[in-house]
């Protein structure tokens, strides 16, 4: 299951360098807005302690973790959904993403210019917001005007049901709201999933403070959670610059060191890519076995056959079961075999809802 999210914020935020933290790939950072006209690609992979303590155990050839792919997009200026600066771009690469990573810029320093010309996350937020919202706006209004007649005729009850589900949508957008705040109910998403709206996606604010700021946040984190408290949103703090360096390191152990001297138990980057997962819902679970340790990204509440599929459609097509360990038990006993004996590997069928951190192994026939 391929995660892509979208790193968003005004030019000049600290994008492209979170970008290069999380990324394999070597986005140009600099000191001037729209430094990044074509959004860089690049993946990393997701921090899963579980992967590691499997692997000593099975001792694999190969190890395997499951990836996210990270998306720069280019910095947006107000008037985007119009089309002004690079706007139009900006939105069709956000389109194609799962999730929105949005980049405030929560640190003053006079030697970084800010756009806008003085620093304020609440009014920046705000101007990317606006100009999302006014697109999905615009989509809103064109597709209502395709069933408006079909519904004041009332004949057609799914045309019905459609209209009033835009008209919710719009009245929401007009308010100065997201989609993602509308009190949509679950059977009334299929009428708008054609229009693959911006702002229904879910979002992550990701603070970037100064390092004096990286444990506790700073008035600028504080002004961002509270215009976000009514959002069913996730809030990060994170300095940019830091990881940075951390990425720079060269071994794990300088790593720790570095982490350590900071006061802090883990790189930021490791903590977004974990929230990211939590804001889309997904889990994981894993493969064991000599030839490789494995770790499958699935979304929570998925079946045994339906997380098979994530490996291979045929797995799904023809399931017959599972055999189930859960991860502490692998972990506490130490191998496949012990579970088994211990009676700890569970066969489980089509119903089984897969936990977070099952070690799996499917038994199909096609």
């Amino acid at each position: 299951m391929a995660l892509k999210c979208g790193i968003v914020g005004l030019p000049n935020v600290g994008k492209s360098t979170l970008f290069n933290c999380l990324s394999n790939a070597k986005a140009q950072a600099a000191n001037f807005p729209f430094c990044t006209i074509d959004p860089n690609v690049g993946t990393t992979t997701v921090p899963d302690e579980r992967l590691n303590k499997l692997a000593e155990l099975v001792k694999p050839q190969n190890i395997l973790p499951t990836t996210v792919e990270i998306v720069d997009i280019a910095g947006l200026v107000k008037g985007a959904s119009k089309g002004e600066g690079l706007g139009n771009k900006f939105l069709g690469n956000i389109r194609e993403c799962d999730a929105i990573l949005h980049v405030l810029r929560c640190f003053d320093d006079d030697n970084v210019v800010h756009v806008d010309g003085n620093v304020n996350p609440v009014r920046d937020k705000e101007i990317i917001d606006t100009e999302l919202q006014l697109k999905d706006l615009d989509s809103v209004e064109v597709k209502m005007k395709k069933y408006e007649k079909m519904a004041k005729v009332g004949a057609d009850k799914e045309a019905v049901k459609t209209f009033a589900t835009l008209t919710k949508l719009k009245n929401t957008l007009e308010s100065g709201m997201s989609a993602r705040s509308c009190a949509l109910e679950e059977n009334e998403l299929p009428y708008i999933s054609d229009l693959h709206l911006l702002t229904i996606k879910p979002v992550m604010y990701v603070c970037n403070v100064d390092e004096a700021s990286a444990k506790t946040g700073n008035k600028h984190v504080d002004a961002v959670r509270e215009a976000i408290k009514n959002e069913a949103a996730e809030l990060l703090i994170i300095t940019a610059q830091m990881e940075s360096e951390i990425a720079a390191l060269e071994t794990f152990e300088e790593k720790q060191m570095f982490l350590a001297d900071m006061g802090l138990d883990e790189p930021g980057v490791n903590k977004l890519i974990k929230s990211a997962y939590k804001l889309l819902n997904l889990q994981t679970y894993f493969t064991a076995g000599v030839k490789e340790v494995r770790a499958w990204t699935i979304t929570k509440g998925m079946t045994a056959p339906q997380a098979a599929s994530v490996i291979h459609t045929d797995f799904e097509k023809g399931f017959i079961k599972a055999e189930v360990i859960a991860y502490k038990d692998f972990t506490t006993l130490g191998s496949e075999a012990a579970c088994r004996d211990a009676g700890k590997l569970k066969i489980e069928g089509k119903e089984y809802i897969v936990n977070d951190g099952d070690v799996m192994h499917f038994r199909f026939n096609v």
